[in-house]
């Protein structure tokens, strides 16, 4: 196995996980979770749906950036097409929307459970729904300009 190859895989593992999560999170288990449960039983669902996929998509996005990074500097950064930059931007986007997620609503919600402040945790959750909305939709436009950036530009 090359080199190229080990980052290429982890590079991909990472984007499975990460946008993969996102879009079972948000597609199937949000609207279900949001017509099974009233918001004390949702809200908790969530933070603990939350803290176990957080370790794995920090683990995703550190992969993600590595790997990528890494696979553009063998390359030679001025000598990468014009659509692996893209990408490679898309992507810092994408991980900087994630850190605060983690960084601030994710917080609020898990101090809210704790407190039983299903308001408060309401809110949270809405900023985080929405913030992996916009995340999900940009996570699939890189994944497009990955596959057919080429073909663009």
């Amino acid at each position: 196995m090359t080199l190229y190859a080990l980052l290429l895989f982890i590079h991909l593992a990472g984007v499975v996980v990460w946008v993969g999560g996102m879009f079972f999170a948000y597609v199937c288990l949000r609207p279900t979770a949001a017509e099974a449960l009233e918001p004390p039983l949702r809200l908790r669902l969530w933070q603990g749906v939350f803290r176990r996929f957080f370790v794995w998509v920090w683990i995703a996005v550190i992969g993600i950036l590595l790997s990528g990074f890494a696979m553009l500097g063998h390359m030679g950064f001025a000598a990468a097409p014009k659509h692996l930059h893209a990408m490679a931007g898309g992507g810092l986007v994408m991980a900087a929307i994630f850190v605060y997620v983690f960084a601030a609503p994710y917080q609020a919600l898990s101090r809210a459970v704790a407190a039983q402040d299903w308001a408060a945790g309401s809110a949270a959750l809405a900023r985080i729904r929405r913030a992996v909305h916009a995340n999900l939709w940009l996570g699939i436009l890189v994944i497009v300009i990955a596959t057919v950036g080429r073909a663009l530009t």
